[in-house]
């Protein structure tokens, strides 16, 4: 079963872009106006490129098989069995074929969100006799318990460390990594390019 994690913050602020290009390429399209147009798209279209590969692209995939890291430009595929220490400090770091490290694009940790984990994982001193606060029920007080003190970072780090122990458990054989260029990002650079090059040579 594939898992998929993002930053929830980028994803949302991208798809509102996208949705703000699609109104304004409509508009623009409309109105044609010549060379002005022309510039507008190709504004238009090189930050429609820096958001897809700055908000919308990367991702962190958990696949039966291994770990799947969407970077910006490479995506790299770690098998299970392959995965070495995992350390969690902004990002999510990898360690792979022995010497080398994937760092992770999403979920990071901000210093906001990690002093916001510490607060939300320091005991809170009861005040008089008896508990005001209401009781949670025992599945809310678990996942509270196990968020404690934690980012969404570091849980997923420990997901990943999870999975690698059981597959080295199973005795699964470490295979090797597979880095590939990311091709969507490349074509939509070579797309914003042209609408560059319209824009100029356009009258």
């Amino acid at each position: 079963m594939k898992q998929v994690y993002r930053s929830r913050t980028a994803l949302v602020l991208g798809w509102v872009w996208v949705a703000f290009v699609v109104f304004n390429v409509y508009d623009l399209i409309a109105r044609y106006s010549g060379k002005p147009s022309m510039v507008a798209l190709a504004v238009l279209g090189v930050l429609t490129v820096v958001v897809y590969v700055i908000a919308l692209r990367p991702a962190t995939v958990f696949t039966e098989e291994g770990l799947l890291g969407r970077n910006p430009l490479r995506s790299t595929f770690v098998p299970w069995a392959s995965v070495g220490d995992v350390t969690v400090s902004h990002s999510i770091n990898v360690g792979y074929d022995d010497e080398r490290m994937l760092r992770l694009w999403t979920p990071v940790s901000s210093a906001r969100e990690r002093a916001k984990a510490q607060r939300r994982g320091a005991p809170v001193p009861r005040r008089g006799r008896y508990p005001t606060e209401p009781t949670l029920p025992k599945a809310e007080q678990a996942a509270a318990e196990a968020f404690a003190g934690k980012t969404h970072a570091d849980w997923v780090g420990e997901q990943i460390t999870d999975r690698a122990e059981r597959a080295k458990l199973r005795k699964e054989e470490p295979g090797p990594a597979r880095v590939t260029w990311a091709y969507d990002s490349l074509a939509a650079f070579v797309a914003a390019c042209a609408l560059v090059i319209a824009a100029i040579v356009v009258d």
